[in-house]
């Protein structure tokens, strides 16, 4: 066996299932999960008409990169999204089953195992994702307390220099943060210092508050640092969040036209190429925007009536963007989440599951996640039951 499948610790929901071992819900309430970040909207017709009208590609194998047209839609989108951010569809884009097997994946091409002491470099707290991915690659993962927005010029020079891949996360998963241009392109000199990938997931990018004011991403801050090739950045993008599509497994990953090359090679020989009727749908939604927008107004009414539920009751606050809250815990954070389901039926992960221990503690203790995927009806239901659980009441 691999080795490094030791190194890997426990899943998040892993965590959760044997924390939650033997309770009882009330059994007078449905339960209402607020524990994971599945997409619950209904998913675009046009995706779904055009997944259907595409199935004679069942009968053909699809190419590794994707088809034309779909790179095309992707870069399309990218353009009108990002001002300033064009990108060739034959070199620059390439299609993927999800963020998450991207996002795994980078981490198998572009760390060099031979070099001294290979690092990744990844935030904390954290998708769990990149750091199983540093791990099976023969890296290091060195945490950045990413709590709020993280100050990357506190990492040692020592720690940049034999950094390899920076993961980060914009908006962030669970804090709902976002980084700024400024940030972003100091983060790209950085890297080109020091000669590492910055992949960048974006998944969260199209579910913010302000319509007029969209999460900027790294291929449009390289683009306005001066830097239109996008030298040693990826940004990774999804369906999943933005069109309500988990179960279609279609993103993107996109940039710097050499890694993609090496990405597209070694993901020949990964076999994971997109069917061709996902392939169409994919083509379909990423070409409208109005599911998109209606999207962003359901969340925006769930976090309205949700907060002003919990105001006054919980430290908790508003995201940059993103479905998450992320409220500080009036007791432990697990004990919190394990007496909530008992007492109320509502489900959310302990902040401590997404982090891990560094110089100053687990920067996600005494946090909870709350997903407010559910239905509006179902939020406020759930929000209702948790002011009482807090007051005690």
């Amino acid at each position: 066996m691999n080795p490094d499948l030791d190194r890997l610790q426990p899943y998040p929901f892993e965590r959760l299932a044997a924390l939650n071992a033997g309770v009882e819900p009330p059994a007078d309430r449905p339960t209402v999960a607020l524990s994971i970040g599945e997409p619950r909207h209904a998913p675009p017709a046009l995706a779904a008409e055009a997944l259907t009208g595409a199935l004679d590609g069942l009968a053909r194998y699809p190419a590794s990169r994707g088809s034309q047209p779909l790179r095309t839609a992707i870069a399309g989108w990218l353009q009108r999204r990002y001002p300033g951010a064009w990108v060739d569809p034959e070199r620059q884009v390439l299609p993927v089953n999800g963020t998450r097997e991207a996002l795994f994946a980078i981490a198998q091409v572009v760390v060099d195992r031979t070099a001294p002491e290979p690092t990744v470099v990844l935030p904390n707290p954290f998708y769990q994702i990149y750091e199983g991915a540093a791990l099976l690659a023969g890296a290091s993962p060195w945490y950045y307390p990413a709590g709020v927005a993280p100050d990357f010029d506190a990492i040692p020079d020592a720690v940049w220099d034999r950094c390899q891949l920076l993961y980060m996360c914009s908006p962030g998963n669970p804090t709902g943060t976002v980084l700024d241009q400024e940030t972003l392109a100091a983060l790209i000199g950085r890297a080109r210092r020091h000669d590492f990938v910055i992949a960048a997931d974006e998944c969260y990018a199209e579910i913010y508050p302000d319509e007029a004011q969209p999460p900027t991403g790294l291929l449009e801050a390289a683009a306005r640092a001066g830097y239109p090739g996008f030298d040693r950045c990826l940004a990774f993008h999804s369906l999943s969040k933005r069109s309500n599509l988990p179960g279609l497994r279609s993103g993107f990953v996109a940039g710097d036209a050499e890694v993609i090359a090496e990405f597209a090679r070694y993901r020949t020989y990964h076999g994971c190429a997109m069917a061709p009727p996902a392939q169409a749908a994919s083509i379909a939604a990423w070409g409208d925007e109005a599911h998109v927008q209606a999207n962003r107004t359901a969340y925006r009414e769930k976090f309205d009536a949700v907060l002003s539920i919990l105001n006054g009751v919980m430290d908790v606050e508003r995201p940059d963007a993103g479905f998450y809250l992320w409220p500080r815990t009036p007791t432990d954070d697990e004990t919190f989440a394990r007496e909530l389901l008992a007492a109320e039926g509502v489900r959310v992960l302990p902040g401590s599951y997404l982090g891990r221990d560094i110089e100053h503690g687990n920067p996600g203790r005494d946090h909870v996640r709350m997903a407010l995927v559910p239905e509006q009806a179902d939020c406020i239901e759930a929000a209702w039951r948790i002011r009482r659980f807090v007051r005690g009441d």
